[in-house]
């Protein structure tokens, strides 16, 4: 089924967290016309334990069955699935931690995963269909591309970084050409050259099915990178987000002198505000992004020259999002009431950008929820190489056991009110790994539009849809 390439979407549902947008939440979306995005980040683990809780609906099943290499399903049902679902008390299984080199096992995992989220939001309607990475996640990125690409994606998002080799990267993965990522190292070492590798002709044994390249929209924060990125790319930027400081997830680092104001969050100015019309004479499609899901600033976005806005917070409490019912139910709630109030932690993510947490009890918002918490990396999406004293690289997180950081090299001044962000994402959406017969705690995030989030819930309703927030935008369409 060929793709329609209708108009430039007037609203991009954003890649929220890990999993909260979903395949159901981008379908939605595209399927109303507008440009439905699903969260790339930790795939191969929802994949895994979305089986292991067995598989409800048989959605996981069906998409495996239309992978394009029957052999690498069969090896990740028989692995993963359990009929009926694990015990409820039960860990799920552990996952292959991503590095430079990928094992066989773990690269199938990361190609099939992303290919099952977009295949199923792609499903039962001709619209495009976008997926989101973030730039600072690099090791599983090549194989998790081209799982989306072998699913017919049509646009990719990448942010939080510089995303300057994924133009590229595109353009070969398109071709079935072997492409490559420099790898980012930490500390003394950094100039070291890492890379990892992915070749679509090994992968699939010499027989490629036929892919098409995506559009790349970069997610900036301002003039000057989406500049750099569309000059020195060394390929075709198709366009930009350009997300402001109010928006939810990871924000970009404030500018100036004083980047910590007296409420302990990133202090942001007038230095923070991107360049608009710097952007726009950059003659790329562009969307505005950070507190714009309101019908007014739709159109102040379409006035400046934009294409239209990225909006996330508001499709995140819809009820096709992954997000947790119960987080749901309690945050719109709470806005209700006008009782909800997020905190820009400058510390909390261990990428080291800001990053803002909805303040909700007993979440790791709370201080005393995030003491008790043993700290633990078994996941591993969000650490760092660094070259050890051997020469050798090694793999480290500031969220990790402080001890086990120090002993790598790390400052323990680094490792303070670092929370790990990949087992907090993964309970936020019902997949929390269970320790001692406990279950990990979320850490909720959201933009600073949460607050008022309760407009979309009609009278005596207590949830909304996707569409609800669409036709609230675009009134007229």
């Amino acid at each position: 089924m060929s793709a329609v390439r209708p108009k430039l979407p007037k609203i991009i549902q954003g890649g929220m967290g890990a999993g909260v947008s979903n395949w159901r939440l981008a379908k939605a979306v595209s399927a109303a016309g507008q440009l439905g995005v699903v969260a790339g980040t930790a795939l191969d683990s929802i994949l895994s334990r979305r089986l292991q809780k067995g598989d409800v609906g048989g959605h996981m099943r069906r998409a495996l069955r239309a992978f394009p290499i029957p052999d690498v399903a069969d090896r990740i049902l028989k692995r993963f699935f359990v009929p009926g679902g694990k015990p409820k008390k039960a860990r799920f299984l552990p996952n292959w931690k991503p590095t430079a080199h990928l094992s066989r096992n773990l690269e199938d995992l990361l190609v099939a995963s992303s290919f099952v989220e977009v295949h199923l939001a792609k499903e039962s309607h001709e619209y495009p269909v976008g997926i989101n990475f973030l730039e600072k996640i690099q090791t599983p990125t090549l194989p998790a591309l081209y799982g989306a690409l072998l699913a017919g994606v049509d646009y990719v998002l990448m942010g939080a970084g510089i995303p300057r080799a994924i133009p590229g990267v595109l353009d070969g993965l398109a071709e079935g050409s072997e492409v490559e990522l420099r790898i980012d190292i930490k500390g003394r070492d950094a100039d070291r050259v890492l890379h990892s590798r992915f070749d679509p002709t090994t992968y699939c044994g010499g027989e490629l099915p036929p892919v098409k390249r995506p559009a790349f929209v970069a997610i900036v924060s301002s003039h000057v990178l989406a500049a750099v990125l569309a000059r020195s790319s060394g390929s075709r930027v198709d366009g930009f987000v350009v997300e402001g400081p109010t928006a939810g997830g990871h924000n970009a680092p404030p500018r100036g002198k004083a980047p910590v104001g007296p409420d302990g969050q990133p202090s942001y100015g007038e230095k923070d505000e991107p360049d608009i019309e710097a952007i726009r004479e950059l003659g790329l499609p562009f969307w505005l992004a950070g507190s714009y899901a309101e019908p007014e600033r739709v159109a102040d976005a379409l006035e400046q020259g934009a294409a239209g806005v990225q909006v996330g917070t508001a499709f995140a409490y819809c009820e096709e999002s992954g997000l947790d019912e119960k987080v749901k139910r309690r945050v719109l709630k709470l806005s209700r009431r006008g009782r909800v109030r997020t905190f820009t932690d400058p510390v909390a993510s261990p990428t080291g950008f800001p990053f803002k947490v909805v303040q909700l009890r007993n979440t790791l918002s709370e201080a005393l929820a995030y003491t008790k918490r043993p700290r633990t990396c078994d996941l591993g999406y969000l650490r760092s190489a660094f070259c050890r004293a051997n020469g050798l690289i090694g793999w480290r997180c500031p969220a990790e056991p402080v001890e086990d950081y120090v002993a790598k090299g790390g400052s323990k001044e680094d490792t303070i009110g670092r929370k790990c962000l990949c087992n907090a994402l993964t309970a936020n959406i019902g997949l929390a790994q269970i320790r001692g017969g406990k279950r990990e705690k979320p850490l909720v995030t959201s933009g600073d539009d949460v607050a008022r989030i309760a407009r979309f819930l009609a009278p005596g309703k207590h949830s909304y849809k996707a569409i609800d927030v669409i036709r609230y935008l675009l009134p007229a369409g």
